[in-house]
């Protein structure tokens, strides 16, 4: 088990749903080897009863709008996130490290991770610790052996790990009680969130949903819709281009 790594004490949220038997076992594996680690039940954003309060829009609550419908399960995700976010206000939880139950970690380099952030994550902090390494760095803030935790300049998509101290759980609230998108989309936004991203590049943090029942979120798309829809996703990002982080 990863022990506790930073001066304060560190929780760890596992989100799963407990319907979701073929995922059980690589859950319960994140909680032996996460500190202070529980799982968080999932928001089944196919559920009605579950998503009776959200409110949620046509994409056109922040600019760039966004140019597809929400999913019923990116409802969902958006939600488990919330749910995480408000129990570290209500219970003063400083920091936490928030993940997916598809996650697979190297239990060693994990700690060196954790090690690395100690002198870094505070309370206003929210770093994604990804299992793509894609993001380019307009900052390079620290270092240590192959692990580099960086200011990216376009910040990445996938919340599948991250550490998140309270004060920015506390942020994303503020700007998440009506949604339009999906939360990684969100996320990217750092201009309406007010809310810095950094990110933990060699984490050896790895996906693995694939071989525990497959994606919850992704649906097929017919041969015909996917040029159309691959031609909005590169106006959007082109629009985000334009918005880098700056240290």
């Amino acid at each position: 088990m990863i022990r506790r790594c930073m001066h304060r004490v560190m929780r760890s949220f596992i989100i799963h749903m407990s319907s979701s038997t073929a995922r059980r076992a690589n859950a319960d594996t994140l909680v032996k080897h996460l500190p202070n680690a529980e799982l968080s039940e999932a928001v089944n954003g196919r559920d009605p009863a579950q998503i009776a309060d959200i409110h949620c829009h046509p994409g056109n609550l922040f600019k760039p709008s966004y140019p597809f419908a929400l999913r019923p399960a990116e409802i969902g995700v958006f939600q488990s996130h919330r749910r995480i976010w408000r129990k570290m206000v209500e219970e003063n939880i400083d920091l936490a490290i928030i993940t997916e139950d598809d996650l697979a970690i190297d239990p060693g380099r994990f700690a060196r991770t954790l090690d690395l952030l100690q002198d870094h994550a505070t309370v206003d902090s929210y770093v994604r610790l990804p299992v793509k390494q894609r993001e380019t760095a307009v900052q390079v803030v620290a270092e240590k052996d192959d692990l580099r935790l960086i200011l990216p300049k376009i910040i990445g998509l996938q919340c599948i790990c991250q550490v998140v101290g309270r004060e920015a759980a506390r942020r994303l609230l503020g700007v998440t009680d009506q949604i339009d998108r999906p939360v990684d989309t969100l996320l990217q936004m750092h201009w309406v969130t007010k809310q810095p991203v950094h990110t933990v590049l060699g984490t050896g943090n790895r996906e693995v949903a694939a071989q525990i029942g497959g994606s919850t979120i992704q649906t097929k798309i017919r041969p015909s819709g996917k040029l159309g829809r691959e031609w909005k996703r590169g106006v959007y990002r082109a629009q985000l281009a334009l918005r880098p982080q700056k240290p």
